[in-house]
């Protein structure tokens, strides 16, 4: 399975990450969890030393100590961490043997990274919500372990092994072929593998520097507008046969509300089964374990489901058209309204922009999103003017200065079209808004031109 990837990359080649299900023994189960505790550990040892240094210069400042005389800080660099971690990992892990090197690295680059989140987050250099001071990983979070040195890689046996540090040759569930190939003729480098639990069973997901050469969209110069919706998952300003029917409805599955009464059945069943009781110490009974295990089983199917069926939709979008204009939804602001919470979560909207921006990258094109507070659905198609008040039940769009009438979201896809096509044009309107994506940097730190208009530099070439 091939998933998209934002890591820079030299001119011509795309970092991607290519995950595959695992079918490991119970040995090499119990060897995976050991790898994935020995990153927590390293982690949450790291986590303790700089907190508790934190914690003693404000103690030290409360005093009214000068800042001068304070205790010297605690670096919290990746490089810094390691070299304090290989001075007491005897004392605090003495089983550290048992595990790789990379596990304990891993855990501690881990920590630089969310420390330096924080860091930057609250001295307003990072954009995006405020990030919280990092917290300590209990037994039962979720387990993972990166390997970026040591033996690791596709088994040279066949297409269904690969290698892991201290684990050895396991079989993988499906096929490797599509990666080896891309490796054995020189296309393709393996930077690093990481494993992870997920769903009732584990996957490996390795990060590759891959030299790809997709085709131009069929229409280059074309242009779509793609509205997100509930009722429908997507309305397109011009019709796709693959996805969308003559109307450019795309139906939305609602994969999770369609396995509605199979999980409340399952979950009743496991209310009825003895579970784990923390009071007195007593383990879950078998029954419990399977129930639980089934209602895993059945969330893995709709999500791979939902993102099978994004994925087409992106793939047919990404394969015909040269610019596609979606909106900037506030997803997790919507998620608010308990009405269409689990609806909204269901669609699955911010995967398909992911899944739309590498995707327009690979291809060279432009994706463009229009600003969160672009009027697309109270603007009329026809003629440009903007309705004041448009409530959400009116799924109708009349406009009052023209006598145009259509649907609700067939008329804002159209809306953003036009800006799409404003924007290939380089031309502006004063009610528009838009980002068009950038191959490098950030897409939000982009500067204003035109009239109302925020844009960058569309993709060019497959660079990443």
């Amino acid at each position: 399975m091939s998933i998209g990837a934002g890591c820079a990359a030299p001119a011509g080649q795309v970092v991607q990450a290519y995950r595959f299900a695992l079918d490991p023994t119970d040995a090499q189960q119990q060897l995976l969890r050991s790898q994935c505790g020995a990153q927590r550990r390293a982690f949450d040892w790291g986590l303790g030393l700089i907190k508790m240094n934190l914690d003693q210069r404000a103690a030290e400042r409360s005093y009214g100590v000068a800042d001068d005389e304070l205790t010297a800080v605690v670096g919290w660099s990746a490089y810094g961490l390691r070299k304090r971690w290989n001075l007491v990992k005897h004392d605090v892990a003495p089983w550290w043997r048992e595990n790789s090197k990379e596990a304990y690295s891993s855990g501690l680059a881990n920590l630089a990274a969310a420390l330096s989140n924080w860091s930057a987050s609250r001295c307003g250099d990072r954009n995006g919500p405020r990030v919280r001071f990092p917290r300590f990983k209990s037994k039962k979070a979720p387990m993972s372990c990166r390997f970026s040195t040591g033996a690791f890689g596709l088994a040279d046996s066949d297409r269904r092994h690969m290698r892991l540090p201290r684990i050895g040759v396991v079989r993988t569930h499906e096929s490797t072929r599509k990666l080896a190939r891309r490796t054995d003729t020189g296309r393709a480098r393996i930077r690093s593998a990481t494993v992870t639990f997920s769903r009732g069973r584990w996957f490996v997901s390795f990060s590759v520097q891959v030299q790809r050469s997709d085709p131009a969209p069929a229409r280059p110069n074309s242009v779509i507008g793609v509205d997100l919706g509930v009722k429908h998952l997507a309305v397109l300003s011009t019709p796709v046969p693959e996805v969308s029917d003559e109307h450019g409805m795309v139906p939305n599955p609602k994969h999770l509300d369609n396995a509605q009464r199979k999980l409340r059945r399952l979950h009743r069943q496991a209310a009825r089964r003895r579970g784990p009781d923390k009071r007195g110490g007593a383990e879950p009974s078998r029954r419990w374990l399977a129930a639980h295990a089934e209602v895993r089983r059945l969330h893995a199917r709709v999500a791979n489901a939902r993102g099978d069926g994004l994925h087409q939709l992106s793939t047919a979008l990404t394969d015909r058209f040269g610019a596609i204009a979606i909106e900037d939804l506030h997803v997790a602001g919507m998620l608010a309204n308990h009405r269409l919470a689990r609806r909204i979560a269901d669609a699955g909207w911010g995967e398909l922009r992911r899944q739309l921006d590498y995707k327009t990258r690979w291809r060279g094109t432009a994706l463009i999103v229009a600003d969160r507070w672009y009027p697309s659905s109270k603007t009329c198609s026809n003629c440009g003017v903007v309705k004041t008040k448009l409530r959400l039940s009116d799924r109708v769009f009349d406009c009052d200065s023209c006598g145009h009438r259509a649907d609700r979201d067939r008329n804002a896809a159209a809306n953003l079209a036009a800006l799409a096509a404003h924007l290939q044009r380089g031309t502006s309107s004063p009610s528009c808004g838009a980002t068009k994506n950038e191959p490098d940097g950030n897409s939000s730190k982009t500067g204003h031109a035109g009239s109302g208009y925020r844009h960058g530099k569309p993709h060019e070439g497959n660079a990443a």
